[in-house]
């Protein structure tokens, strides 16, 4: 559903098929599922629970779904097809919200829920339940038929749903620091004591547990992949950067590594094994495998539609590199790096391949730490292609990545502060 869409009453979703891209029916729509919030801020939609014709039910996160219309869901055709099971912090909105008694707020006055809609934010991935569905009088269940007058409130409207009715504990906890960024939040979970570490974490969910990972030193790295179970642990290790998987990964005992990868999917598990082959502190140990690649018809309209991607971090957005295919990396030829600004400048339909820095020398796989430090130095960049001696791109490294590996080993102890009133309860 596209911003400024109608809204969608999850009643219509009951049952709908699943499709992926092709129009190849992935399977039906049992369920949605939720992550309350403190106070009365709406829930987040996290993703769909789907029952696959093996009568299997799966996980379909928000990110994989790419429209919601005509009573149908198409996807991106990515599916993981473990088996669903639900978190701490997640309320599945059938089988917990319906049919729910709760509170208006103006009046006090007990009303039954009948459904729910949802919308997806503007400029955002993200989606919201925004709107409640009731009715006055009766009860739920067997006496959710009995008259009384309906109505469709915000909803802040009505209590009885917010987590911190849920009592204290990680869910609390996790919903009090949801606004944090990752590297904060990593600070607080630093600080925790492990079984309340442990808790938060098996709580959060795959793509905000991958970002925090990647801020936490080493050691808590591994304490808390050690402790999730390891079809989820390989879930997570996807959702990462591959170079800071790769990294974590490397941290591991090789028969953990191996049972890892082997519960991956292929290709981002082919992706570990590149990067794990190459020395830490070299061009090819600090990359990520996973940058803009253009082919050269290529047109700036398309290079800024890909740059545009709020998943994208600021420094990997700032360049996209130009290559005969295959597209994904190791790629075919690389033609050259055209810079975000460059890209500003130009008309819409001009071609990038006519717009490349030939200038810009790239760095080998084998550079060391020192040379790639010199390399952003001298050029005044944030992110460098890595070329092999074919000619191939291999990857990017990041400004990011080459601070984390020179800075002191205890730069989080000593350089993290949180703003004021914000404390790791719970230690």
């Amino acid at each position: 559903m596209a911003a400024g869409a109608p809204r969608i009453f999850v009643s219509h979703l009951a049952g709908v098929a699943a499709f992926d891209p092709n129009g190849d029916q992935v399977g039906r729509v049992r369920d949605l599922v939720v992550m309350l919030r403190v106070g009365r801020r709406p829930p987040r939609l996290l993703g769909l629970v789907v029952e696959l014709a093996t009568r299997r039910r799966i996980f379909l996160p928000m990110t994989r779904v790419t429209s919601i219309e005509s009573g149908q869901v198409i996807t991106t055709g990515v599916l993981n097809v473990r088996r669903f099971e639900q978190r701490p912090t997640e309320r599945l909105v059938f089988g917990e919200l319906l049919d729910r008694r709760v509170t208006l707020v103006e009046t006090g006055e007990e009303v039954t829920v009948l459904d729910l809609s949802v919308h997806q934010l503007p400029a955002r991935r993200e989606w919201e339940i925004d709107k409640v569905y009731v009715r006055k009088g009766g009860k739920s269940g067997a006496f959710r038929r009995a008259k009384g007058e309906s109505l469709t409130v915000e909803w802040s409207a009505v209590t009885g749903f917010s987590a911190e009715e849920k009592g204290q504990g990680a869910e609390s906890l996790l919903a009090t620091f949801e606004q944090l960024r990752p590297a904060d939040l990593a600070n607080v979970l630093h600080h925790l004591s492990p079984k309340r570490r442990a808790e938060v974490a098996a709580a959060l969910d795959d793509d905000r547990l991958a970002d925090v990972l990647e801020e936490l030193p080493e050691d808590d790295q591994i304490e808390i992949l050690g402790k999730l179970k390891e079809e989820r642990a390989a879930d997570v290790l996807e959702a990462m950067d591959p170079d800071d998987a790769a990294d974590l990964l490397s941290e591991l005992p090789e028969d953990d590594q191996e049972r890892l990868l082997s519960l991956m999917q292929p290709a981002d598990a082919a992706d570990m094994r590149r990067l794990m082959a190459y020395e830490e502190h070299t061009a090819g140990g600090l990359m990520t495998t996973e940058p803009i690649i253009l082919r050269p018809d290529a047109t700036v309209a398309d290079a800024l539609a890909r740059v545009r991607n709020p998943d994208l971090s600021p420094a990997l957005a700032a360049q996209v590199y130009v290559c005969r295919p295959p597209d994904e990396t190791p790629t075919g030829k690389y033609l050259g790096t055209v810079h975000f600004q460059r890209l500003l400048r130009d008309p819409p339909y001009t071609l990038v391949s006519s717009l490349v820095d030939e200038a810009l020398e790239p760095l080998e796989p084998d550079a060391a730490l020192p040379v790639v430090a010199g390399f952003f130095a001298t050029y005044d960049m944030v992110a460098a292609p890595v070329v092999d001696e074919s000619g191939s791109l291999l990857g990017v490294v990041t400004v990011d990545d080459v601070l984390d590996h020179m800075l002191p080993e205890d730069w989080r102890e000593t350089e993290f502060h949180l703003d004021e009133g914000v404390t790791a309860h719970g230690s």
